[in-house]
C-alpha cells in the first residue's frame, strides 16, 4: 500500500526557514526513481495551489511567488522529496501537501501546517 507523509512544518517568525520532508512508502525503486513529486499547499479560504514540482530526471517548477526562496530536491534511496523555504513570508502560511504520481495514480498526505507570523 502506497502512502505518503508530510513531516516538518511548524511556526516560525518572517524571514525564517523551514524543512518539509515528504517520506513515502509502498514503491518499489523502478515506479519511484521515475515519477514525478509536487509539493501544494492550501491557505485558508483559498484554493489548492501548485508550489513546486521535482521530475523524475530532477526537472523543477515552481511557483511564481517562491522562485529563488524555495527549493525542492528528491532523494530516491530513501525516497523522500524535500522542500527547502527560506525567507519565509507570512504569505506562505498553509497546509503544505505532497503528492505523488505513482502506479498511474494521485497520492496525496495528509498535509503538514506551515505558520508564518510578521
Amino acid at each position: 500500500q502506497v502512502q505518503v507523509m508530510e513531516s516538518g512544518g511548524g511556526l516560525v517568525q518572517a524571514g525564517g526557514s523551514l524543512r518539509l520532508t515528504c517520506a513515502t512508502s509502498g514503491t518499489i525503486s523502478s515506479v519511484f526513481n521515475p515519477s514525478t513529486v509536487s509539493w501544494y499547499r492550501q491557505a485558508p479560504g483559498k484554493q489548492r495551489e501548485l508550489v513546486a514540482q521535482i521530475s523524475g530526471r530532477s526537472a523543477t517548477i515552481y511557483a511564481d511567488s517562491v522562485k529563488d526562496r524555495f527549493t525542492i530536491s528528491k532523494d530516491n534511496a530513501r525516497k523522500r522529496v524535500y522542500l527547502q523555504m527560506n525567507r519565509l513570508k507570512p504569505e506562505d502560511t498553509g497546509v503544505y501537501y505532497c503528492n505523488g504520481g505513482f502506479y498511474s495514480r494521485d497520492y496525496w498526505g495528509p498535509g503538514t501546517q506551515v505558520t508564518v507570523s510578521s
